[in-house]
């Protein structure tokens, strides 16, 4: 395990983050406490320093056993966790980003982690009703109060960030080093602003559902067990996802891996820093997510997965680089231009 550091901030993280929802068994699917501590100790053996909770995964219970588990290793495990989503249905301030939420959330994470500081604290979900210098004044007192070290923000519009790490600049409050979104494969879209908002900032990015929700671990396919779920309409099973987790699963057996360490492999080769969440719900899963770290994809294959996967950029993007406006812009000298900010 090599690490990288957090966006702008000096903070170093492995290079593979554990994300902890199938920690506990609440919603039905998780994963029971001496599990998590095989998979914690996996982890950890590997060289991994980079948990990642949230105060709402399995009604709690994540961060619990996350608080268990990193007890002797506090001081060596960066701990994230997260606020915003609902902890108590038809309580109108038992959710959102304004900072009385904010204040109940963080105290209450803390009790369940058994720590007197989160070192990364994210914004879970923008909810469009709190003004942004509010969450940001409000997460900047908790950093003074050495509640907080770093802050994050997750599946929040590129142009909201932008105003906010703006804001906390020329305020002199603490921003955003990190950013969470959903990243993989088969969800390419975040390609078009959030991130190359993500590497003017210097924002550390952490990919959500890197497997494309298991779409491409390899056990779907277009057999007659997943008709049934294609006719349904699912966002995930679908033509555009089985035909790239087709070509993923020939590439794997091509290179003696698996699905799942290809489609790892491939985030990790993108620009950027880029890290993707590894989770699971059994210690040989996560042992087969981190020997992703072993993988080398070459050209050839990145290219055809780039190929194979690539989404329309839509508006403005498309129609500032065709090559009519290219020629206007930049005068018929754009091959000329060794432009540094691109690289």
């Amino acid at each position: 395990m090599k690490y990288k550091l957090l966006g702008k901030s000096g903070l170093r993280v492995s290079e593979l983050c554990l994300g902890t929802m199938t920690f506990g068994e609440e919603w039905g699917w998780g994963a029971s406490v001496d599990e998590c501590k095989k998979i914690y100790d996996a982890y950890v053996k590997a060289g991994g320093n980079f948990i990642d909770t949230a105060n709402r995964y399995t009604e709690g219970t994540s961060e619990k056993i996350v608080g268990d588990l990193i007890g002797q290793d506090r001081e060596s495990i960066v701990l994230a966790t997260k606020y915003t989503m609902m902890m108590k249905e038809n309580d109108s301030n038992w959710s959102g980003n304004h900072r009385k939420n904010l204040t109940q959330s963080l105290n209450h994470s803390l009790k369940r982690l058994k720590t007197d500081y989160i070192d990364l604290y994210w914004l879970h979900a923008w909810d469009f009703t709190t003004p942004v210098d509010e969450v940001l004044r409000a997460l900047d007192d908790a950093v003074r109060q050495g509640k907080i070290l770093y802050i994050g923000i997750s599946d929040t519009p590129a142009w909201i960030v932008s105003q906010a790490n703006t804001i906390a600049e020329l305020r002199g409050w603490s921003s955003f080093v990190g950013l969470q979104i959903e990243y993989s494969l088969v969800q390419r879209t975040v390609e078009r602003e959030l991130l190359p908002m993500a590497q003017t900032f210097d924002m550390g990015v952490l990919a959500w559902s890197p497997l494309g929700a298991g779409v491409l671990s390899g056990k779907y396919s277009r057999s007659k067990s997943n008709v049934g779920r294609l006719k349904e309409g699912s966002s995930r099973l679908n033509e555009r996802n089985l035909t790239i987790a087709s070509e993923v699963t020939d590439i794997a057996k091509k290179i003696g891996a698996t699905p799942s360490q290809v489609a790892l492999a491939w985030l990790r080769y993108q620009p950027g820093v880029i890290i993707p969440i590894i989770g699971g719900r059994s210690e040989s899963q996560i042992k087969e997510n981190i020997s992703s770290l072993d993988v080398t994809l070459s050209v050839e294959h990145l290219q055809h997965l780039n190929d194979i996967s690539k989404i329309e950029m839509g508006f403005p993007h498309d129609f500032l680089h065709s090559s009519a406006m290219q020629k206007i812009i930049y005068g018929g000298t754009y091959s000329k231009i060794d432009n540094h900010h691109r690289k």
